[in-house]
């Protein structure tokens, strides 16, 4: 099964008040695993950056003035997300701002239904607790220690180690590759059980040695112990 974790950073909050996207990341997992095929994108939002998202990604107007807008990486992006499902850290948010853009350049939008929210799945699995990005690397011993700011490209490998423990976790004994190497046989064939050279010393004592044969005689002559004695 084929999924991509997504993620955005944007100008602002909100797309109908005219912010768009400023950063795509998406990171293709094949069976729920990474499988190292990323796309990642800085976009020129052709409006400026607000100083409260500044904060929150470091990403400036300097910085953003000499990448492509939108429309001259939609048809790259598109290719790249194909029909798969999308898992996203709180899906309404990046689907909007995907949706807006997508919508500027004549482009068929993204269903909703395609997204998984993993936002929502933390929120129904840990009702009650901290659900954002860092508390659950936190939670799940996934190391966030890089992450000084919102990055869309790091977000997406943080939340794909997320992703993972939230449908149950890593399972070693799964095999999700392709091809398994035939086990080698030679070992196992070279091995032959051999008579040991010095016997084991006898771990009973005389007494009990003595005991047993007294039982057995005591069983009669039909007694199965007979055949052993």
């Amino acid at each position: 099964m084929r999924e991509i974790v997504l993620d955005t950073e944007t100008t602002g909050l909100d797309p109908e008040d005219g912010h768009r996207i400023v950063e795509i990341a998406a990171v293709e997992l094949l069976n729920h695993l990474p499988t190292g095929q990323v796309w990642h994108q800085y976009i020129n939002p052709e409006r400026p950056m607000t100083p409260e998202a500044q904060e929150v990604h470091g990403l400036d107007d300097r910085f953003l003035s000499d990448k492509p807008p939108f429309a001259q990486v939609v048809d790259a992006f598109l290719g790249f997300v194909g029909e798969a499902r999308l898992v996203i850290h709180n899906a309404p948010f990046d689907m909007r701002f995907l949706n807006a853009e997508l919508r500027r350049t004549g482009r068929a939008l993204l269903d909703s239904e395609r997204a998984l929210d993993t936002l929502a799945m933390a929120r129904a699995r840990f009702p009650g607790s901290p659900a954002s990005l860092d508390a659950l690397c936190r939670r799940f011993g996934v190391d966030n220690s890089a992450r000084e700011k919102h990055g869309a490209l790091l977000d997406c490998e943080l939340l794909a180690e997320v992703y993972l423990e939230l449908i149950g976790g890593r399972q070693p004994d799964l095999v999700l590759a392709t091809h398994r190497e035939a086990p080698d046989t030679r070992r196992a064939e070279a091995w032959r059980p051999r008579p040991r050279q010095s016997p084991l010393p006898p771990r009973i004592t005389g007494a009990e040695a003595a005991a047993h044969t007294g039982l057995v005689a005591s069983l009669g002559d039909g007694a199965i112990w007979k055949r052993y004695v």
